[in-house]
């Protein structure tokens, strides 16, 4: 995988706001399953290089959220910090069929060094979509069946993240209509210590 040096735009007159059902299953599982996507504007980016004030240019912006597809990995430093995740997880739900297709996760970005718990907290957050295991091994015979055996990528490791930076002083409208979820609050107001820090 690599970087795309050009991002595929959304056209005129039109905004990208997906629902988390729609990224996984209109997006995540046909990428895994090496289906085409329509419209094809996420891009494949190597996640962990890059600041999330890098993003712009790079992922796919609409309002003040970005989204890319990247690769699982345990590996989460970037040039200047790095992600932590808060340790919970969210399923999400098909509304038609009601059964999980995808997992979403927390993680916050702190600048500094991992090791040690050190690192100062920032406002970027990120939900990072995977796929649910059993989706996650079809995916995986459905797209063997159409790359041959011998290839050694597993793109059932694929991802969705998409990153937006919250800021209390910051209306939904001005940030692009971006609603926080109850874990998204809970998450966030969780300080090192798992002390609950209020955001005036």
């Amino acid at each position: 995988m690599g970087d795309n040096n050009s991002i595929n735009k959304v056209p005129p007159g039109f905004r990208f706001h997906p629902t988390d059902e729609e990224l996984v299953v209109h997006f995540l599982q046909r990428k895994a399953a090496l289906l085409p996507c329509h419209p094809d504007v996420i891009p494949d980016l190597h996640l962990y290089p890059y600041d999330p004030w890098e993003l712009d240019g790079k992922a796919l912006g609409e309002g003040k959220q970005w989204y890319y597809y990247s690769r699982r990995s345990e590996n989460r430093n970037t040039r200047n910090g790095y992600w932590k995740a808060m340790g919970m997880e969210e399923s999400v739900v098909n509304s038609s069929s009601s059964r999980r297709v995808g997992i979403k996760k927390y993680l916050v970005f702190f600048i500094g060094e991992a090791e040690g718990g050190g690192g100062v907290k920032t406002d970027w957050v990120m939900h990072e979509y995977r796929l649910s295991d059993s989706d996650s091994s079809s995916s995986t015979s459905r797209s063997s069946k159409r790359r041959g055996h011998n290839s050694k990528i597993d793109y059932s490791k694929w991802v969705i993240c998409r990153v937006h930076e919250r800021s209390c002083s910051t209306s939904d409208e001005e940030d692009g209509g971006m609603e926080l979820s109850c874990l998204d609050e809970v998450f966030l107001s969780l300080d090192d210590d798992d002390e609950i820090s209020n955001c005036h």
